[in-house]
């Protein structure tokens, strides 16, 4: 590794996405040296648009929630599900966790940058359109690479290092961290739509999920900005597009003319940006930490986009790595694996136990399921909202026991 030029840094982030603005604000307001570098311009275009409630107690943690709540996002108060003549929504504000009841659905290219920005405005150095080429975690402290935008290179020297790359997973590539995702290779195509809703029975305070009439393991996103666009996307395994259109719109298109309640809602939309496709997202690694990094977010482990519980594990692992970095970087011992790896892998698996109900028919079966107690319904808001880390739920506390009793007396009273 080319040490021409070398600079020292207490704290290295890499990635000014979500977990990486939080987990650098969190080390400025701390008294921290941060740098962040970010491969991209801001703003960018990301997926993730449908915020979960708990997301925005790391937002206030980390000081922005003001900038948040007045940025003019559109309001979100829930999530709704639709199949056939099947309608269920689920209300935030009737959860079983004492959590926020209400949170938005966002453009990430003005929400991230949003983040970022207010990052900087409390001291984090942000340095865009630089890409880390190499990294070394041999030596007493990491040492990376940094290609800027001329071509220049510069050698960073830190006392740890956060991943917040996101999809880009960065360490993961440079140190063979990558490990085989146990989800089927899926894939998503979407667009952004002028979606001139006049449909009585949509709530625009809610993101809806719309499952296909005839494939329950083919799915779609429906998300509503403040500004009368809409996020649409469809996501199926791989073997479902075989016999679509190669063109994205006309394949897009012809999966909601598939499904007559979505195509309903959707009436007057007006489909003026071309969509775009991503497939095997679904990632995992080998560990989320090791001698001076951890991985945050997408960086370490993405699910599915089902349950938009993306943002909401990348900004928990970012406040649970920075609170557990200060204590570290004050001279105080820590234990990753107890103390990070292991309780954010907790809330993980809890997502993960409703993403697989939901994709082999049997959290769909509770959720469409009309007779649902209120209790009940409260305890799966909770998890819909993001809490997947409160263990007095008991849905989260034996998430795939209790979903499979709850699923077996659903399916029976309806058969």
């Amino acid at each position: 590794m080319s040490t021409t030029e070398l600079q020292q840094r207490q704290v290295l982030v890499i990635g000014a996405g979500p977990s990486g603005a939080i987990a650098a604000a969190l080390l400025k307001r701390k008294g921290h040296d941060v740098l962040v570098i970010e491969r991209q311009r801001f703003p960018r275009f990301s997926i993730g648009e449908s915020l979960l409630t708990h997301c925005l107690d790391f937002v206030e943690e980390a000081g922005m929630l003001e900038a948040v709540q007045s940025a003019g996002f559109q309001f979100k108060n829930g999530a709704a599900f639709a199949w056939g003549e099947e309608y269920s929504a689920f209300d935030f504000g009737d959860q079983f966790t004492a959590g926020k009841p209400s949170t938005f659905q966002v453009q990430r290219a003005r929400f991230d940058k949003l983040l970022a920005d207010q990052a900087q405005a409390q001291g984090v150095e942000i340095r865009y359109e630089e890409e880390i080429i190499q990294a070394d975690m041999s030596g007493a402290q990491p040492k990376v690479q940094v290609r800027r935008p001329d071509g220049s290179e510069y050698t960073v020297q830190a006392g740890f290092v956060l991943d917040a790359s996101g999809y880009g997973r960065v360490l993961p590539r440079l140190l063979d961290l990558e490990a085989p995702s146990n989800f089927p290779v899926r894939q998503a195509v979407f667009t952004h739509i002028e979606d001139r809703i006049e449909h009585p029975g949509f709530d625009r305070n809610k993101i809806l999920i719309t499952t296909h009439p005839q494939h329950r393991d083919v799915w779609f996103w429906t998300i509503p900005f403040s500004n009368g666009r809409t996020s649409l996307g469809v996501v199926a395994a791989a073997e479902r597009f075989a016999d679509a259109p190669s063109d994205l719109d006309e394949c897009l298109k012809r999966f909601v003319a598939q499904t007559p309640s979505l195509s309903k809602v959707l009436a007057n939309a007006v489909w003026d940006t071309p969509a775009r496709s991503i497939g095997g997202y679904s990632a995992n690694v080998k560990s989320l930490h090791g001698p001076g990094f951890a991985l945050l977010g997408n960086a370490a482990e993405f699910l599915d986009p089902v349950f938009s519980s993306g943002v909401t594990i990348a900004m928990r692992s970012a406040s649970m790595a920075a609170n557990l970095l200060h204590r570290q970087l004050q001279g105080e011992a820590v234990d990753w694996q107890s103390e990070f790896a292991e309780p954010l892998k907790r809330g993980v698996d809890t997502f993960r136990v409703y993403v697989e109900g939901w994709y082999d028919g049997s959290f769909q079966d509770v959720i469409y399921h009309p007779g649902s107690s209120p209790e009940i319904r409260a305890m799966i808001s909770s998890i819909l909202a993001g809490y997947a880390w409160d263990a007095r739920n008991p849905f989260v506390a034996e998430p795939r026991r209790r979903l499979r009793t709850l699923a077996e007396l659903c399916a029976r009273e309806v058969s």
